[in-house]
């Protein structure tokens, strides 16, 4: 059964979507709205969503760089050293 919905309804219907932080096939679903409606209502009125994409954290990854170790050569003798050796070693 579809469902007739004023312009003031879908006006706070997309803020309310836009503030809920939920992507709009998310908030439709929650809603149980059509997705298709919905973008042509937004187009309609004119709620195009700003250029501000809100990320979401899903994993925090921690990146190492290894650094490559210092090496002296004297003749034949070779020491290394990690490279986070100090200076004043």
């Amino acid at each position: 059964m579809r469902i007739m919905r004023s312009q003031a309804q879908w006006q706070a219907i997309i803020e309310d979507q836009q503030t809920s932080g939920l992507a709009i096939m998310d908030y439709c679903q929650q809603h149980q709205l059509s997705t298709t409606s919905f973008y042509a209502v937004r187009k309609k009125l004119g709620l195009s969503s700003s250029s501000f994409v809100r990320a979401k954290i899903t994993q925090r990854v921690e990146v190492i760089e290894e650094q490559p170790s210092i090496s002296i050569t004297v003749g034949k003798a070779n020491v290394s050293l990690p490279a986070t050796t100090s200076a004043t070693y």
